[in-house]
């Protein structure tokens, strides 16, 4: 459904991608793992048509969308559900909906809007609150169910699970899964690198810009070196403890996300 082929982005002067490819097949779970500063955000703005990428090409369904604008993405059934939500705070919970069907003709919206009610039962009850009195779990439902009323063939979601208590956490996981139970396509980039392997049919791990390996959910889960190398500032920001190769506690290094 989904093929990516040597995808160059750049920031000004720095390369944040580097001949990055991968594919989605119909009907596929893929996640995108690695270390913070990978540039998997960066991945998927380029296939969300929200940054041009300097070089490569991006196919869905066999045409090529390279560079195309969100709203033709959109309208040829690829969504996004952006890092951080970014939910209308001052529209009901309703609107939010509502403005993620605009794509879809009005009788379908309608068709739509009770499949979100239905999927999602702790938004239906805040139908008419405004979307910005919403828990950080309750805004990442929206998010989602916003993204899914435009009915997309591929849903793409940028680190679902960021910022989430456990038990919230589960919940994201578990709706992964159903959306996978259901047939659906998805590219999920993830900052829980175990979880996300878990439900994962295939998945990448990239790192500076270059995708360094992939392999079934199962393989990768299954390799210490990915982990320890790739995705051990996840694993050790999880725990509380410092990442190999981080900066002392009292350090000022960081990363960009």
């Amino acid at each position: 459904m989904l093929e990516v082929e040597g995808l160059t982005a750049r920031y000004g002067s720095i390369a944040a991608l580097r001949g990055a490819a991968l594919s989605v097949g119909s009907g596929e779970v893929v996640g995108l793992i690695g270390p913070n500063g990978a540039g998997k955000t960066t991945l998927l703005s380029s296939i969300a048509g929200l940054l041009t990428p300097a070089e490569g090409r991006v196919t869905f369904e066999g045409r090529d969308i390279t560079g195309r604008s969100p709203e033709q993405l959109l309208r040829s059934g690829v969504a996004l559900v952006p890092e951080h939500r970014r939910i209308f705070a001052d529209l009901t919970v309703e609107e939010n909906l509502r403005i993620g069907g605009v794509t879809v003709p009005a009788s379908k919206r309608a068709e739509l809007l009770d499949e979100m009610a239905e999927r999602f039962v702790v938004l239906k009850e805040k139908w008419d609150v405004p979307a910005g009195y919403l828990s950080g779990g309750e805004a990442q439902q929206l998010a989602i169910g916003r993204a899914l009323m435009s009915a997309p063939r591929l849903l793409m979601m940028d680190e679902p699970s960021l910022g989430l208590a456990p038990v919230l956490v589960d919940l994201v996981f578990e709706l992964i899964g159903t959306l996978r139970d259901q047939g659906r396509t998805l590219l999920v980039v993830e900052q829980n690198a175990a979880r996300m392997l878990e439900v994962s049919d295939r998945a990448y791990v990239l790192r500076s810009g270059e995708v360094v390996a992939s392999g079934t959910g199962q393989e990768l889960s299954q390799r210490d070196d990915l982990f320890d190398t790739f995705v051990g500032s996840v694993v050790a920001a999880d725990e509380g403890l410092p990442a190999a190769g981080a900066p002392a506690p009292n350090g000022t290094g960081g990363s960009a996300a």
